[in-house]
């Protein structure tokens, strides 16, 4: 919960911003309206003091929301449709960040090189501006980070003499043995929550697996599959026996964030693997059970491996068929700045995407856990990036929920088939890269 003294604190940072921006402009002057096309969030007190911000900044703007179900994606089926159908009404966007290089390409994102100076980048974390960045032009602004986390029980691990596991096969070890000791006294705690439901986020907890295993979903380029490699075949038969099989319920196949984070949170979990967003739910008391129990930490990896964090998080973008693309910078640059990235660490937990701001005395007590995130988020791993991603990830989700979720599958079969599907797939990218 957050302080009524941060609270103060927030309402200074918000109110004096505002104050500045505040114009003298007649009140009868007719008012420009920009449109923000965002999704249902998880923290909509912090969103609705940052537009409230904003329109006292600026009075000249009426600020007009469209905030669509939380799903990433039918959010993305409708910013298709209204993109494609070049919906001049839409002037600014949230974009996940495995869709700048498919928006680009589309022609559907506006390059913000005229807006986003070198200078201003080099004050973001790297990743997050490579992942926004297509053929050297940027058409995004990281508004916060995330990355996969490997939350424990420190208490459970304390009691029973252990550090956090380095690789996954020392985290079977330590979970299979808490577990054990813990029968009697809880009889339902399981060793492992995760996101294994086919959707996007089994493609986030799969690739650190398979990345921490040196395996690959497709080579450097983006242009030829991988998936099929010795590497990533191991990664994937572990998560099935080891995982699903073993140290996990197997309601983890229908298992999204939240459902994952509720195991966990309710203390029927020793690990559980999640963003950082869900460090503030299990330590509130009024929904968790564990609070001050956890502790969090990189990812395991494989022997000979290292541990690899996937890189999530979002970016506001702005539509390339906005009638007024300065207006619609001014909300991006407003939501995206030190003050309002603040406001989100502090409110919701977000981590931010400006590196200073891994230096503020006030985001670091409110979330002490930063100072240990900050080397994770510098070397997080993308997803492929290729304007082809929509069809990568479909094909891929569906491979991993069928090896996952039959005991009895044939996963070298299986890999080598849907490395035949991503090849075909992605023919016609490498096609333009010959041109």
């Amino acid at each position: 919960m957050i302080s009524s003294l941060r609270m103060a604190g927030i309402f200074i940072l918000l109110t004096t911003l505002a104050l500045a921006g505040c114009s003298t402009e007649s009140p009868k002057e007719e008012k420009t309206t920009l449109r923000f096309v965002g999704w249902s969030f998880n923290n909509p007190e912090a969103w609705e003091a940052i537009f409230n911000a904003f329109e006292e900044a600026h009075p000249d703007i009426r600020l007009v929301r469209e905030i669509t179900p939380h799903s990433s994606t039918q959010f993305h089926a409708l910013l298709s449709q209204k993109l494609r159908n070049q919906d001049s009404s839409m002037d600014v966007f949230l974009m996940d960040v495995i869709w700048p290089s498919e928006f680009a390409a589309a022609g559907w994102a506006l390059p913000l090189d005229n807006f986003f100076s070198d200078e201003e980048r080099q004050k973001f974390l790297d990743v997050p501006i490579l992942a926004n960045t297509y053929q050297d032009k940027i058409y995004g602004v990281p508004l916060f980070i995330d990355s996969g986390l490997l939350y424990y029980r420190k208490d459970l691990l304390e009691k029973y003499g252990f550090s956090p596991p380095g690789t996954w096969e020392e985290l079977v070890q330590q979970a299979e043995s808490i577990r054990d000791g813990e029968q009697s006294a809880h009889p339902g705690l399981h060793g492992y929550s995760g996101q294994f439901k086919q959707y996007e986020g089994l493609i986030c907890d799969m690739l650190e697996f398979v990345h921490s295993n040196e395996g690959s979903f497709l080579d450097s380029e983006g242009g030829r599959a991988l998936i099929d490699s010795p590497q990533a075949v191991e990664a994937v038969q572990f998560v099935r026996d080891q995982i699903i099989g073993g140290l996990a319920p197997r309601g983890v196949l229908t298992y999204q964030e939240p459902e994952s984070l509720a195991l966990f949170s309710q203390g029927n979990a020793v690990f559980h693997r999640n963003w950082p967003y869900a460090w503030a739910i299990v330590n509130d008391p009024e929904r968790s059970q564990v609070v001050e129990k956890v502790g969090v930490a990189k990812l395991p990896h494989f022997p000979g491996g290292r541990s690899v964090s996937t890189l999530g998080g979002w970016q506001l973008a702005v539509s390339r068929f906005s009638k007024q693309p300065e207006v619609a910078w001014k909300f991006v640059s407003f939501v995206t700045s030190p003050t309002m990235q603040k406001v989100l660490a502090l409110q919701a937990g977000r981590a931010p995407t400006r590196k200073a701001l891994y230096e503020d005395p006030e985001v670091l007590a409110a979330n002490p856990h930063f100072r240990d995130l900050f080397d994770i988020f510098l070397t997080a791993h993308p997803r492929p990036r290729t304007p082809l991603y929509p069809q990568v990830t479909n094909t891929l989700q569906a491979y991993f929920s069928a090896a996952l979720s039959d005991p009895e599958s044939d996963i070298p079969a299986l890999s080598q088939r849907v490395r035949e599907d991503l090849d075909r797939i992605l023919a016609p990218s490498q096609g333009e890269r010959s041109d």
